[in-house]
């Protein structure tokens, strides 16, 4: 596996006596969505500023591409694009004025490489419209394009989906899919989403009152274990219960789909076995897989998020 692109070691902020964010270690792998997650007050937003060098560090680090952002910020953040808030836009000009004037900015931004962001965030029939006529999802397109003109390896949305209808999420999450595949861009992406992060997201980092909980895929994270959530469909409820009440490890709860049972595999054959020996029909048999949400929060007990 190559180098991780971001590399975040036992970051600590303190202000005065309370620690905010406490030893904060994980990695970002190259060219993948890395979600951050967190209840309120865990410290998710403090963490991106200290990454992107908007607050200082207490302790630890913060190394993009190799370079420390404490000790070689220039050479880290060259690096880095990112949107820590809303991305401010002049609405009296066009989207290609205010990239234009962004390029004026960064060294060697040519006209070409303007027009190959603004394909990347698919804005060519709009970009000479005035910014006032934009959706807020246009807006945070070209957002992204005013990040990435500079060729970031790395970018930094802060709870980007903020404000956005239904299809502007959507729209978001197929093109950040798009630029890490196409451009091999990573991307790290903070939101209280938890659907959409699951739908998102490569893996997710969560932290609880600054401390890191646990980082994991998305598939480890809601995979089923070896023992699943099970529900029987059938025609006999009270039936089905009295023939299952004679297997010991078997405990079937009635719920308004049928019966709620946690089996393994093999269990799930037995109980089917015996449910049609005994005379009552089965018509389906569905596994309930655990959502993001579920499983963030039975890890942060129950806390909600940002």
């Amino acid at each position: 596996m190559s180098t991780p692109i971001v590399q975040v070691r036992n970051l600590t902020k303190r202000i005065g006596s309370k620690t905010i964010i406490d030893h904060l270690n994980f990695d970002v792998q190259r060219g993948e969505v890395f979600g951050f997650l967190g209840p309120n007050g865990a410290g998710k937003t403090t963490t991106i500023r200290m990454m992107v060098g908007l607050i200082g560090i207490t302790e630890g680090d913060v190394l993009i591409e190799g370079q420390s952002i404490s000790e070689n910020f220039e050479r880290a953040i060259v690096h880095v694009g990112a949107i820590v808030e809303n991305p401010e836009m002049y609405k009296y000009l066009s989207g290609y004025q205010n990239l234009i004037h962004f390029a004026r900015m960064v060294p060697g931004v040519t006209k070409d490489r303007i027009e190959e962001v603004i394909r990347l965030v698919a804005l060519e029939n709009r970009i000479h419209d005035k910014v006032r006529t934009y959706s807020l999802g246009m807006r945070q397109r070209l957002g992204v394009a005013q990040a990435l003109l500079h060729k970031p390896s790395l970018l930094i949305l802060d709870e980007p989906t903020n404000g956005l209808d239904p299809a502007g999420i959507r729209e978001l999450r197929e093109y950040l899919h798009g630029l890490t595949r196409e451009a091999g861009i990573s991307v790290i992406v903070s939101s209280h989403l938890l659907s959409e992060m699951e739908l998102m997201c490569d893996r997710v980092a969560i932290i609880q009152q600054g401390k890191l909980v646990d980082v994991q895929s998305i598939k480890e994270l809601i995979k089923e274990g070896a023992d699943s959530q099970v529900i029987f469909e059938v025609d006999q409820m009270e039936l089905a219960r009295k023939l299952l009440a004679q297997e010991p490890v078997v405990d079937a709860q009635e719920k308004a789909e049928g019966l709620l049972m946690v089996l393994d595999r093999e269990q799930i054959a037995e109980v089917n076995e015996r449910l049609v020996q005994g005379g009552v029909k089965v018509f389906g048999i569905q596994k309930v897989t655990q959502t993001l949400e579920e499983k963030f929060l039975q890890l942060t007990g129950g806390e909600q998020i940002v």
